[in-house]
C-alpha cells in the first residue's frame, strides 16, 4: 500500500499549527497540542529533553528526507527517511541536525496521561526509533494533516488526532508481531497479586520468594525471566505507578502517599520520584493536572 495521505501532507507543504483549546470540564487524556511539517537545512537545530520545562509531553517525529541525529540516554540513533522518533519530556535525550546537513520531517506534540502511558509502552518494547510499515506511516501523516487543517479546533477532534497517531505506532510495534504470550507461571502470578494487594507493606525479596514457595535464588531467576525485570525493580515501579495515580487523582499529602505506597517517608519518596521521573511530587501533580486540562 502506498503512502496516499503522506503524499497529501507533502503536497500541503511546510506548515506549523498550535491548537489553543479551552479548558474542558471533562478532560481527555490523549491530546494533540501542535503539529508541523518542516525542513531544516544548514542551520542550528537542537532540542535537549532536560531543558524543555517540567510539564510532561511527548514528541513524534517522522523523517521524510535527509537525516537527523538522536542521543537517547547515551545511545546514538540516525534518523534517516522512513524512521519515526518517539520521545517523552522531561527525559535525558537530545536530537539535532548535523552542521551542514538537511532534515525534513513531520511531527506531532501530544500530552495527557494516556498518551504518555502508550508512549512509554512503545519505547520500552521498541526503543525511541521505529521503522513502521507504509500503512502505519500513512495513519501518522493523517493525524498530522488533521491538526494542520483543523478549521474549528475542539477537544474531541484534537484527541481523535492524538489517538490516531498513538494507535498507528502501537500497531506498528505490537500489531505486526502477534506472538502468543507465554502464560506467567502460577507462582509468579501469585506474587504479582500479592504485590498489588500489599503495596504499602514491606516487600523484601525473601518475602516474595516465600509467597511463591521458591528458594530466593530460584524465585529471582524465574521472576526476572517471566516479567523482564528484577523483583525489587518491579516493586518500585508498581509503587511509583500508585504514587502517580494518587498524586493526580487525590489531594493526599506527600507524606500520606508515601505511607500508602510503601515508602519510608515523604522525603525518600520525593528523592526516588525525582530520580525516576525527573520531577518532585508536587511538581508532578501540578504538571500532570495542567497537561490533562
Amino acid at each position: 500500500m502506498g503512502n496516499f495521505v503522506l503524499s497529501s501532507l507533502l503536497e500541503h507543504g511546510h506548515d506549523i499549527r498550535t491548537l489553543n483549546l479551552p479548558r474542558s470540564a471533562a478532560p481527555l487524556h490523549c491530546m494533540s497540542v501542535s503539529a508541523g511539517y518542516e525542513q531544516r537545512r544548514n542551520e542550528v537545530y537542537s532540542w535537549d529533553g532536560t531543558k524543555r520545562g517540567t510539564a510532561p509531553f511527548l514528541v513524534i517525529q517522522h523523517t521524510t528526507l535527509g537525516e537527523g541525529r538522536l542521543d537517547y540516554a547515551g545511545t546514538r540513533h540516525r534518523l534517516t527517511p522512513g524512521k519515526t522518533m518517539i520521545i517523552t519530556v522531561p527525559h535525558a535525550h537530545r536530537y539535532w541536525l548535523e552542521r551542514g546537513g538537511e532534515w525534513e520531517y513531520f511531527w506531532l506534540l501530544l500530552n495527557g496521561r494516556e498518551a504518555l502511558r502508550l508512549a512509554r509502552e512503545i519505547i520500552e518494547n521498541a526503543g525511541p526509533v521505529i521503522e513502521a510499515a507504509a500503512a502505519h506511516v500513512d495513519r501518522l501523516a493523517s493525524a498530522c494533516l488533521d491538526v494542520l487543517q483543523m478549521t474549528e479546533p475542539a477537544p474531541g477532534l484534537a484527541s481523535n488526532a492524538a489517538y490516531t497517531a498513538m494507535t498507528s505506532l502501537h500497531d506498528a510495534v505490537f500489531g505486526s508481531r502477534p506472538v502468543a504470550e507465554k502464560p506467567i507461571q502460577s507462582s509468579i502470578s501469585r506474587v504479582i497479586s500479592h504485590i498489588e494487594a500489599n503495596i504499602a507493606a514491606p516487600l523484601p525479596v525473601e518475602r516474595l520468594a516465600a509467597v511463591a514457595e521458591l528458594s530466593r535464588a530460584h524465585f529471582v531467576r524465574l521472576f526476572s525471566a517471566e516479567t523482564g525485570t528484577a523483583p525489587s525493580d518491579y516493586v518500585l515501579e508498581k509503587r511509583l505507578e500508585r504514587v502517580e495515580r494518587l498524586l493526580l487523582a487525590t489531594e493526599m499529602s506527600v507524606a500520606d502517599i508515601a505511607a500508602a505506597t510503601g515508602f519510608s517517608d515523604g522525603n525518600y519518596l520525593a528523592k526516588v520520584l525525582r530520580r525516576r521521573r525527573g520531577l518532585a511530587p508536587l511538581e508532578f501533580r501540578a504538571a500532570g493536572r495542567k497537561a490533562i486540562l
